[in-house]
C-alpha cells in the first residue's frame, strides 16, 4: 500500500452491545437530553481541583485502542508535563466499558471511548465534569465540535477523532458510481457476491435504516423489523460480512463495494474511492473522558490539554487517517497525506450532516438481536 500506518485497530465505533451488559442497570432507555438535542448534564458535582497542583507528584493511567496514540507518548508527556503515564490497551469499546464498570472507574484516570459510550458512562455517574479552565487548548477545536448531540457543550468529554460511514468502491469496476445505500443492499447482478457489509450491530443496521429513511437511533420495533427484512434479503448477494478487511478486499478487486468507515477506505490505492450515500449517514466520534474515581484529576486535565496541542493532535490525522476536530491540527496535515486520502478533506460542516450515534440504553439489545439474527439467517 502507498500509505504508512501504525498498527490498526477495530475502530472505536465498533460494537454497542457492551452498553447493555455493563450499564443496563443504569440506563432504562435513551438519554432524554441527547435525543432531544440538549446539553447532557454532568453526572454529579465536580471535584475541587487545584490549578497550581504539582503535577510531578501525580501519575496517570489511560486506556485506549492499540495504535491510536504515538508509541512515544509517555516520553513526550514526561518531558513536557513532568509526570509519568501508563497506557492500557482495549480492543473494543466493550472491553473498555467492562474494565471501567467492573472497577467503578478505579485504576483509570482517562479513557478513550466513543461518544455514545461516554454518554452512558456519564449517565452512570462515572465521569468527572470537565474543568475547562484547565484545558485552554479546547480553543483549538472547531466550534462544531461542541455541538455533538451526545454531549452538547463538551461537559464531560473531549472529541479526539471523528468521521462518517459510507461506501468504499473501485471506480474502475463500478459504473456508474454508487449513489445510494441500495447499491449495496439491492446490487445489480454483476456486483452480486462482490459486496461487503459490517456486522457490528449499529453499523450493520445503518445502510438499511438510512435506505428506509429511518433514524440510525430508532428504537421502534417496526423500523428495526423492516431493516432486518431488507438486510436478510441482501445477505445472499454479499461476498461477506466484514468489519476489518473490507479495505483490502476493495483494493484487490475481490470486492467492488463495501460499507466502510471513512478512514479505513484505502483511497490512496489506485481507483479506490469513498462516498457518502444520498440518504445520509452517521457522525461517529471518539472521545477522551476523565473518570470520577481518578485521584490524579489535575494531571488528567493536563494530559487532555497536551493532546489538544496541534502538534500532538495532528499525529492522529496523519498516522491513523481519521480526521481530528482540531482546526489548528488539521491545518498542519502534510499536503501529500491530504492528496492521497480524500476523506481527510471533509469539513466539520460535511460531518455534521451525519446523524450522531447516541446511547440507546436497554434498547441497544434490539440491535444486538438484529445483528445476531441477520448474520445467522440461512
Amino acid at each position: 500500500m502507498s500509505r504508512t500506518r501504525h498498527t490498526r485497530h477495530l475502530p472505536a465505533v465498533v460494537t454497542a452491545a457492551g452498553l447493555v451488559l455493563a450499564l443496563a442497570a443504569c440506563n432504562s432507555g435513551p438519554s432524554t437530553s441527547a435525543t432531544e438535542g440538549n446539553a447532557a448534564a454532568p453526572s454529579a458535582t465536580a471535584a475541587q481541583l487545584d490549578p497550581n497542583a504539582d503535577l510531578t507528584k501525580q501519575s496517570l493511567t489511560f486506556t485506549i485502542w492499540d495504535g491510536y496514540s504515538p508509541e512515544d507518548l509517555p516520553q513526550r508527556v514526561k518531558e513536557k508535563l513532568g509526570f509519568t503515564i501508563e497506557k492500557a490497551i482495549h480492543d473494543t469499546n466493550e472491553t473498555a466499558m467492562a474494565k471501567i464498570t467492573a472497577s467503578g472507574g478505579e485504576g483509570f484516570d482517562v479513557a478513550f471511548v466513543s461518544g455514545q459510550y461516554a454518554q452512558a458512562l456519564n449517565e452512570a455517574g462515572l465521569l468527572e465534569p470537565l474543568h475547562k479552565e484547565l484545558i485552554p487548548n479546547l480553543a483549538n477545536l472547531y466550534p462544531e465540535a461542541s455541538n455533538l448531540s451526545y454531549d452538547k457543550g463538551n461537559n464531560y468529554s473531549v472529541p479526539y477523532t471523528w468521521g462518517t460511514t459510507g461506501i468504499c468502491y473501485r471506480s474502475d469496476l463500478v459504473n456508474p458510481a454508487p449513489t445510494s445505500w441500495n447499491d449495496l443492499l439491492q446490487p445489480k447482478p454483476e456486483y452480486e457476491k462482490k459486496i461487503t457489509l459490517m456486522t457490528t450491530e449499529r453499523w450493520l443496521a445503518l445502510p438499511a435504516l438510512k435506505a428506509l429513511g429511518k433514524s440510525i437511533n430508532t428504537t421502534d420495533d417496526a423500523d428495526i423489523a423492516e431493516a432486518k427484512k431488507l438486510l436478510e434479503a441482501a445477505k445472499p448477494k454479499l461476498l461477506a460480512f466484514d468489519d476489518t478487511e473490507f479495505g483490502a478486499k476493495v483494493a484487490k478487486g475481490e470486492a467492488v463495494m463495501a460499507e466502510a468507515w471513512d478512514g479505513w477506505c484505502p483511497t490512496g490505492e489506485p481507483n479506490v474511492k469513498f462516498m457518502v450515500p444520498k440518504e445520509g449517514s452517521d457522525l461517529w466520534v471518539d472521545t477522551m473522558v476523565i473518570l470520577k474515581a481518578s485521584k490524579n484529576k489535575e494531571a488528567a486535565h493536563a494530559f487532555i490539554n497536551f493532546i489538544l496541542d496541534p502538534e500532538q493532535h495532528g499525529w492522529a490525522a496523519t498516522n491513523i487517517l481519521y480526521k481530528v476536530p482540531n482546526k489548528a491540527a488539521m491545518e498542519k496535515i502534510p499536503a501529500a497525506v491530504l492528496a492521497s486520502n480524500e476523506p481527510l478533506k471533509y469539513t466539520p460542516a460535511d460531518l455534521l450532516q451525519g446523524e450522531s450515534i447516541i446511547d440507546l440504553g436497554a434498547d441497544s439489545v434490539k440491535y444486538t438481536t438484529l445483528s445476531t439474527e441477520v448474520t445467522a439467517a440461512q
